[in-house]
Order: C-alpha cells, then sequence, then structure tokens
C-alpha cells in the first residue's frame, strides 16, 4: 500500500470491504480450518480474525482522540494479551464477523467526523513518534488488508 498516494476516501473504500472479505472467508472454510495454527506458534485464522476487530475498535478510539485532544499518547493494543485472555481461538467467528462490521462502522463514522483540518491532527505513541490523524486512517486500511491476508495465507496452509 502506498501510503503517501492513499487517500481518505481510499481508506473508506478499503475499510468498508473488509467485514464482506471476512464473511466470504468464514463462508468458504469449515470451522477447523479456522483453528489450525501456525506451524511457528502463529495465530489461527480465529485469532487473526478475532484481532482485526478489535483492531477496527482501537482505531476508531484513536481516531477520535487525534480529533479531539491535543497530542495524545495512544495506549498499546497488548495484542497476544487479548489473544490469551479473550480466548479467540475459541470464538464463535459468525458473531466475531458480525461485530467486526459494526466496529468498522464505527470507525467509517468516525473518519466522516474528521475535517479537512483535523487530517493533520498528532497522536504518539512512543517517546518522539508522531503520527497524523491522516495516517491512522491509512494504517488502519493497511491493517484490513493485511490482517485478511493473514486469515486467508492461514486457512489455505489448514486446508
Amino acid at each position: 500500500m502506498d501510503f503517501a498516494a492513499t487517500t481518505v476516501d481510499d481508506v473508506r473504500a478499503v475499510v468498508v470491504d473488509v467485514p464482506r472479505q471476512a464473511r466470504d472467508l468464514l463462508d468458504a472454510h469449515d470451522d477447523g480450518a479456522w483453528r489450525v495454527v501456525g506451524a511457528d506458534g502463529s495465530w489461527s485464522a480465529a485469532e487473526y480474525l478475532c484481532h482485526l476487530r478489535d483492531v477496527y475498535a482501537v482505531f476508531t478510539i484513536r481516531l477520535h482522540r487525534a480529533r479531539t485532544e491535543d497530542d495524545p499518547p495512544l495506549e498499546p493494543m497488548f495484542n497476544d494479551l487479548r489473544a490469551r485472555r479473550f480466548d479467540y481461538a475459541h470464538a464463535d467467528l459468525g458473531p466475531a464477523v458480525d461485530q467486526l462490521a459494526a466496529h468498522v462502522g464505527g470507525f467509517l463514522a468516525e473518519l466522516d467526523r474528521v475535517d479537512e483540518d483535523g487530517w493533520g491532527r498528532v497522536v504518539h505513541r512512543y517517546p518522539g513518534e508522531r503520527r497524523s490523524a491522516l495516517w491512522l486512517a491509512r494504517q488502519a486500511a493497511h491493517e484490513g488488508r493485511h490482517h485478511l491476508r493473514d486469515i486467508a495465507a492461514r486457512l489455505d496452509a489448514g486446508t
């Protein structure tokens, strides 16, 4: 993904399609394929799906904070902790895709609230780091594409 060339409209087009693509993958593979862990111990497709759902909840909050606060510090997602504590490996996948769709809807609603002057507002995760609201939007689109590919690759490897 070419971040510099990615517009807000591009972000919207990528993100709006994420739940449909996830649903298509769900419909195309049996439950067992979703539970296969990578040979290297990496996440199963089920775990990646739940992470993807969480990405849009977290990025909604991050974008909101960028829009409403001055240079807010962004907390980490704690991906592996979430996967363990919330037992992503055994998640009910239909509702997880439904929740993904709801989180994407919330993200898109927040995206629509950012005005033209708001895209340059900054946030940070690490000392000395500065990321813009536009970077957050672009990163959310990248995460959708990236993790859908992770899911598809894991499903293909498990069948």
